[in-house]
């Protein structure tokens, strides 16, 4: 009787205790991935990391650690249910692996998360709603003031996602797969996401998870990157003055709308993104202010809030620790490692090819993560030269990043999804 009044009334303390001799890698994975979440609250309170995603994600992943509980068997799928017959153990929290349709309307009575999750995550709606944000905020006169040099570096920042899927595919994991997960090279969260959505249902909460994980620490690893590859005195050396004329509201609004009509007619698997992402900016340019309000900050923080508490949510121990899991996190570092090396060889061909008169730490701001990644090289050179300022190049190739990176994973799904007859 005391074992029951124990487990009523402390069982995430008991499901604990359970695993550690029934599942102890579990057990482990439990407390290793609360320390994370209480990690990454602090890397992201003190500016180490984003906290608009890493702060709610590191809330959810220690919560959603600390709050497994003995459930009813209507609450587990029927792989899950032991074979034991002991307890089975979940949380009130969601469940990603539910798609049984008369269970999963019952989930939805009980877990409170499921709905936000079912109805935004799952679907890739979110990652449209953070796109649409992104784009309200983006100024495309930075790509359109020199559109060959951007893209340049964008194209030579996706040299991660190129080297990532032989190697996934090489390593065993399947070609979808493989497919998916080559898509952390590009350093876009939402399209990473809805690229893995697209391309593997079983792991694309892994996937997900992993690669926003990584965007946080890119934040803090690429400038010891750039001092690496490029040194001091080409580090600081400013950019020559640009005569740049001023590209007006109407012209932005051309380009928006012709290029998302022309990237949706090449690539319409990743047609959602595409119009997602140039719809910000069309609203942007085209004067619509209320429109502009909403989108760049009740949409943008309130999806961005969600997506980084739903992340911490699915860090679930059972969730993160399958085999597969490992691979994914070797080769997600690996691609955003190639990636910002690819970024910065380009930047590297555009200093000798202009005589020497382009600052190549520009080349890292080529993976997307924007604008994160600008924002790295910018102060990367300030350390060196303080009044040194090259952020509209840098911007030019972030913003350019996002518009590459969602091509190559719409190349990616594409292929992948032909041959497989899909």
């Amino acid at each position: 009787m005391g074992d029951i009044d124990f487990l009523q009334i402390f069982q995430g303390v008991a499901t604990l205790a359970d695993s550690l001799s029934a599942e102890p890698d579990v057990a482990w994975g439990r407390i290793i991935l609360i320390a994370t979440g209480l990690a990454l609250i602090y890397l992201g309170i003190k500016g180490v990391l984003e906290a608009l995603i890493m702060v709610p994600m590191g809330l959810g992943m220690c919560a959603v650690n600390a709050a497994v509980m003995f459930v009813p068997e209507t609450m587990l799928l029927a792989d899950q249910v032991p074979t034991d017959g002991s307890l089975g153990k979940g949380t009130l929290f969601l469940n990603p692996l539910v798609s049984e349709g008369e269970k999963w309307i019952g989930i939805l009575q009980i877990q409170w998360l499921q709905p936000v999750y079912s109805f935004t995550f799952s679907n890739g709606l979110i990652a449209c709603m953070v796109f649409m944000g992104i784009g309200s905020l983006l100024d495309v006169g930075f790509v359109m003031a020199r559109p060959f040099r951007s893209m340049f570096i964008a194209i030579c920042a996706e040299l991660g996602t190129v080297i990532a899927f032989p190697l996934a595919v090489w390593w065993g994991l399947p070609i979808a797969d493989s497919a998916a997960t080559a898509t952390i090279g590009g350093a876009d969260g939402p399209m990473i996401l809805f690229a893995a959505l697209m391309l593997s249902e079983d792991l694309f909460v892994p996937i997900t998870v992993v690669a926003y994980l990584y965007l946080g620490l890119t934040y803090g690893g690429y400038p010891y990157m750039i001092k690496a590859l490029v040194p001091r005195h080409i580090r600081g050396m400013k950019m020559p003055p640009e005569q740049t004329r001023e590209i007006t509201p109407d012209e932005k609004l051309v380009f928006a709308v012709v290029a998302m009509v022309s990237l949706c007619i090449l690539f319409p698997v990743a047609a959602p993104l595409f119009f997602s992402l140039l719809l910000g900016v069309v609203i942007r340019e085209s004067g619509l202010t209320h429109y502009h309000e909403v989108f760049s900050g009740p949409i943008l923080y309130g999806a961005t809030f969600f997506l980084g508490l739903l992340l911490g949510v699915l860090c679930e121990a059972s969730v993160i620790l399958k085999p597969e899991v490992l691979i994914l996190l070797v080769i997600g570092i690996l691609a955003l490692f190639f990636s910002g090396l690819g970024g910065l060889l380009g930047g590297w061909v555009l200093y000798f090819a202009t005589g020497k008169k382009y600052n190549p730490a520009i080349g890292i701001a080529g993976v997307s993560c924007v604008p994160t990644t600008a924002k790295v090289a910018q102060k990367t050179v300030a350390e060196v030269t303080p009044d040194a300022i090259i952020l509209p190049h840098a911007l030019g190739a972030s913003i350019s990043g996002v518009i590459t990176s969602a091509i190559f994973a719409g190349v990616l799904i594409t292929v992948v999804r032909a041959s497989q007859g899909m």
